[in-house]
């Protein structure tokens, strides 16, 4: 018998004092939590569930069997964690409010831009300077499609095509996370001056990735992928998307930390597109707020993804940009912190509207007379 809890950020207000108090800043960001689903679960089955505000926790978690008493007091820690900014070389990257992670696939096949920026880096060079222009935090350089049905590139050319948009990002003074699998292409992009490393496979795919990334002390995404192999869309089976996810994320940031990562430099995606359906996708990005008990800053990358077109008459990926903000919007009232997109520039205007409006949420109550 097996005994697993869950803390789920369920209900939000715009600040503390609409709760009289009662609620908290989710990880430290722009968003205030007040109301909480904490589930209990045995061998797979819901057991039993609370709900609660954050003055009634300390009493559900009495209530808690001695097995999850421990990791029910971590999450309800993790959930209020403020995390401390991203130290990226000369660039600092906060992570108390949401930051947009701009995306530049230097592939021929990329489902996103049919390839655009592959094969002429003067595109690719102007491309990255007008995400940075625009207000992109990092940029996210990737030389492998990871879509439905890609095919696997070979490690050598995989860098060739990195490390020129590495180096000319790094050079206009961007910070840059590079988007692989590989530890080879790790190695040779953090050499050029790449600060991240995010790899879809949460350091699955290469055995040597993992000791790297410890060695190299830089900061991780580890992404969920249901397959193991080439194909990370393969083998994807779920009793409860959302639950197995988060299991499968804690089990990841887990074997990170034995391989020697600092906690500290692991961020974790739930993977929006990858071996999931539309039904668990939309799940996912729904519940977002759990994965804050996780205690690591978050992801979100559904810029463009195929779930919107098939939410708005198969709209083809060029013509996504309203479903694209939207997502953009709900991982924002989650509290993610990263936001990987593709249009930067509306992303960040919308970003900027809505931390205009969490600010001015703070100070705009009206109270009644004493």
């Amino acid at each position: 018998m097996r005994d697993r809890i869950y803390i789920q950020p369920i209900g939000f207000a715009p600040g503390p004092q609409h709760e009289d108090g009662d609620a908290v800043r989710l990880a430290g960001g722009m968003v205030y939590a007040h109301r909480f689903a904490v589930l209990l679960r045995r061998d797979g089955a819901n057991i039993q569930r609370w709900l609660t505000s954050p003055e009634g926790i300390a009493n559900v978690l009495g209530q808690l069997p001695d097995e999850v008493g421990a990791e029910a007091e971590a999450q309800w820690s993790n959930l209020r964690m403020a995390h401390p900014p991203l130290a990226l070389g000369e660039r600092t990257i906060r992570l108390d409010q949401p930051q947009i992670m701009g995306i530049l696939n230097v592939t021929p096949d990329s489902f996103s831009d049919g390839g655009r920026y592959h094969g002429d880096e003067q595109v690719a060079r102007s491309h990255a300077a007008a995400m940075l222009e625009a207000g992109a935090a990092l940029l996210d350089i990737g030389g492998e499609s990871t879509r439905p049905g890609a095919k696997p590139v070979w490690e050598g050319e995989e860098i060739e095509r990195v490390l020129p948009a590495v180096a000319h990002a790094v050079q206009m003074g961007g910070a840059v996370s590079i988007d692989t699998r590989r530890a080879g292409v790790m190695a040779a992009a953090l050499d050029a001056g790449a600060a991240i490393v995010n790899d879809v496979s949460a350091l699955r795919s290469d055995p040597q990735s993992l000791e790297l990334v410890a060695q190299r002390e830089c900061p991780v995404v580890l992404m969920h992928a249901p397959g193991k192999g080439d194909d990370l869309h393969a083998d994807a089976r779920y009793d409860d998307v959302l639950l197995d996810v988060f299991d499968w994320l804690k089990e990841r940031r887990d074997a990170a930390i034995k391989g020697g990562v600092a906690r500290e430099r692991i961020i974790l995606d739930p993977g929006i597109g990858f071996g999931k359906s539309l039904a668990e996708n939309l799940a996912l990005l729904n519940a977002l707020p759990l994965f804050h008990a996780l205690g690591q800053p978050l992801v979100l990358g559904a810029s463009r993804k195929r779930m919107i077109g098939a939410l708005s008459n198969e709209a083809p990926a060029d013509d996504r940009l309203g479903g694209s903000l939207t997502l953009a919007l709900a991982g924002m009232n989650a509290g993610v912190q990263l936001l990987r997109v593709h249009d930067v520039r509306e992303t960040v205007q919308a970003r900027n509207v809505w931390r205009g409006l969490r600010d001015a949420a703070l100070t705009d109550f009206a109270h009644l007379p004493d």
